[in-house]
């Protein structure tokens, strides 16, 4: 690449850096169905044309914003899953896979208090008109696919309590366990997705306020629940 080239390149990267900065500002004020390609080229002092150079549509900027979002959730727990690993390995805490899987859930609660407004881009309300493409699946399945493979391993060291299931979920179960984790136990696919339902149902309790003059101590009420889930799909 010459340094022409090069010096082009960084600067898209910088512009594209900085229209999503804007952007995430506009959903923090007025929410994700006001996003206005139009606003963000004003704030910027850009025109239109140009900004469109850059993102050809608001859902083009949207699903942009999505993926950063899921990455970034992501990557948190996946960093929290390998610092409880590294923490075992080197003698310091002996939780096992439930502590594994308690830093994980506890990592995606410290994100989105810390992103409320693309924790609610990303988990909240439907933004009207708006269909993901396909690309944002595999960031999506980011966090999901921690607590799968801290389970997987489960099953092949210490082994797992196996949950109930019931024969009228069972065809249901088998359909999900092919979809998403071959390798486990229908039952456990099953209270997998359950689990992972329920994370975010306490994650969104609490960042949208249903837990109002219920829960006061809400980091070790997470805790507990978290513990609670590690324990509905079988983590000993």
């Amino acid at each position: 690449m010459s340094t022409a080239q090069g010096a082009r390149a960084r600067a898209r990267i910088e512009v594209t850096a900085a229209i999503k900065d804007e952007a995430r500002r506009q959903l923090a004020a007025e929410g994700a169905a006001k996003l206005s390609l139009r606003a963000v080229a004003r704030e910027l002092g850009m025109v239109s044309s140009a900004l469109y150079r850059y993102f050809p549509s608001r859902d083009d900027l949207l699903t942009a914003l999505i993926i950063d979002a899921y990455d970034s959730v992501g990557e948190a727990a996946e960093a929290a899953r390998d610092a409880a690993a590294a923490a075992e390995e080197a003698g310091g805490d002996v939780a096992g896979p439930v502590g594994r899987w308690v830093a994980a859930c506890e990592a995606v609660r410290r994100w989105a208090l810390a992103h409320p407004h693309e924790y609610a881009l990303i988990y909240g309300s439907p933004v009207p008109g708006y269909v993901a493409p396909d690309t944002t699946v595999p960031p999506a399945s980011r966090v999901g696919l921690v607590l799968i493979g801290i389970v997987r391993d489960a099953l092949r060291g210490p082994g797992l309590t196996m949950p109930p299931l019931s024969e009228e979920l069972r065809p249901e179960a088998e359909r999900l366990a092919a979809d998403i984790a071959p390798d486990l136990p229908p039952a456990v696919a099953t209270a997998l997705v359950a689990a992972w339902a329920q994370l975010f149902g306490l994650i969104g309790f609490e960042l949208f306020g249903q837990f109002h003059r219920v829960v006061e101590d809400r980091e070790a009420f997470f805790r507990h629940g978290a513990g609670r889930l590690a324990a509905s799909v079988g983590l000993r």
